[in-house]
């Protein structure tokens, strides 16, 4: 056995360390605490004398030793205990030590008044594992059956897991962060954004008029699962709640030299009746009118046969009455602007009655230029057949529509 330094005894086997404790007893002395031992590898010495294990004292608990018989006041008792190391190569310092082929410790490794310094990388299947490269800086390996890696609190309960096999990390309690999370890879449980801290003041704005596809965030039931909605879901939400409300559904946007203009924007559903502007509606030709004729099926084919409607009290109709009688002229030669004004459809899904259309149009008369305004008495007109409308066109009596604008809306239901 080699001397000791200081309470530290360095042997020749290369696969123990010992370490010896030694006081002075008190009168009666039994019990020797906090001592600290592996069991079965301690030896106690009283006044020099070794004593038997088991019958002298005894060394149960790795803490501490307790002789059978109390020993006399100023006796010396000392306390040899041995633990167990395996190296290859050992370099043992007063001041400290290199251990260059690896060390496997049976106990804890305490670093008093140092640091732990790795300096070599970690390998895939360690199952724990400390690691260092200049590159990824600490790393921290480890292979579980239910995580890879587990940070616990002074309470032994989870704070961190990387469950095993994955890139996720699972965190117990609340996240703080002082500084900006980028990247689209952030999930937070429902429920643990607060509201107030859904800043959107420093978002880039829209730069455009809001569309049907754009998106919003609702609260699907107040106090269930956020989810997105679109623009337009809002738009027939109002449209609920506004009873009567003028609804934009489209436009033709401007036309040019177009046979007809249709529409198939109907939907029941959502509304009762329909508004039609025209906005100088021009015909190629002088002298001509101006016919909506109607579908029921969604535009595959229109009703134009002559009696399918009925207007101004004449019965041969070829569609609903928008202006008649031969009383629109003027083409674009001569800046006369065609008709302006509005045609309403009434309750065209109603199958139990007919559907109903009138108009309150300015039109020219013809190329010199004279004016009338036609009202409901002039210009009222219904569908014969009581079927379900879901399509209409317009379309001058000889001719093509050689330019203007009509624009649909709904009457929304009450």
């Amino acid at each position: 056995m080699a001397g000791y330094i200081g309470g530290r005894v360095a042997i020749s086997s290369p696969q123990q360390i010992e370490t010896k404790h030694t006081l002075t007893a008190t009168a009666s002395q039994t019990s020797i605490p906090n001592i600290g031992y592996t069991v079965g590898a301690v030896h106690v010495y009283q006044n020099g004398v070794r004593l038997v294990d088991g019958t002298d004292y005894t060394a149960t608990n790795g803490s501490t030793v307790t002789l059978e018989t109390g020993a006399t006041e100023g006796d010396q008792i000392v306390i040899v205990s041995h633990g167990s190391f395996e190296t290859g190569d050992v370099v043992s310092k007063a001041s400290g030590g290199t251990f260059s082929a690896g060390i496997t410790a049976n106990g804890d490794i305490t670093a008093s008044g140092g640091t732990v310094l790795v300096t070599g990388d970690t390998a895939a299947g360690d199952d724990a594992a400390i690691g260092y490269t200049s590159a990824e800086g600490l790393i921290l390996t480890g292979q579980g059956t239910t995580n890879d890696v587990t940070i616990k609190n002074d309470a032994d309960a989870d704070v961190i897991e990387i469950p095993t096999g994955t890139v996720n990390v699972t965190m117990a309690g609340t996240l703080g962060v002082t500084g900006v999370i980028t990247g689209g890879g952030l999930v937070v449980p429902d429920g643990s954004l607060n509201l107030a801290d859904l800043d959107i003041d420093g978002g880039t704005d829209i730069g455009a008029a809001l569309v049907d596809a754009d998106l919003m965030i609702v609260d699907d039931g107040a106090g269930g699962t956020n989810r997105k909605a679109t623009m337009d879901r809002l738009a027939t939400y109002m449209g609920t709640k506004i009873g009567g409300g003028l609804e934009f559904i489209s436009s033709s946007g401007a036309i040019s030299n177009a046979a007809t203009v249709a529409f198939t924007g109907f939907d029941s559903s959502k509304y009762d009746h329909y508004v039609f502007w025209l906005q100088h509606v021009i015909p190629a030709t002088d002298n001509v009118s101006f016919w909506a004729q109607s579908s029921t099926d969604t535009g595959s084919s229109y009703s134009s046969s002559s009696g399918d409607y009925h207007y101004n009290n004449n019965t041969d109709g070829i569609g609903f009455t928008v202006s008649a009688t031969n009383n629109v002229g003027g083409d674009s030669s001569d800046n006369d602007g065609g008709c302006n004004g509005p045609f309403y459809l009434y309750a065209p899904h109603n199958t139990a009655n007919r559907t109903h259309g009138n108009c309150s149009l300015v039109n020219i008369i013809n190329a010199s230029g004279g004016v009338v305004l036609g009202g409901t008495s002039t210009s009222g007109s219904y569908r014969v057949a009581a079927e379900d409308v879901d399509a209409i066109r317009f379309i001058f009596s000889s001719g093509n529509i050689e330019s203007g604008e009509i624009t649909m809306f709904g009457i929304v239901n009450s």
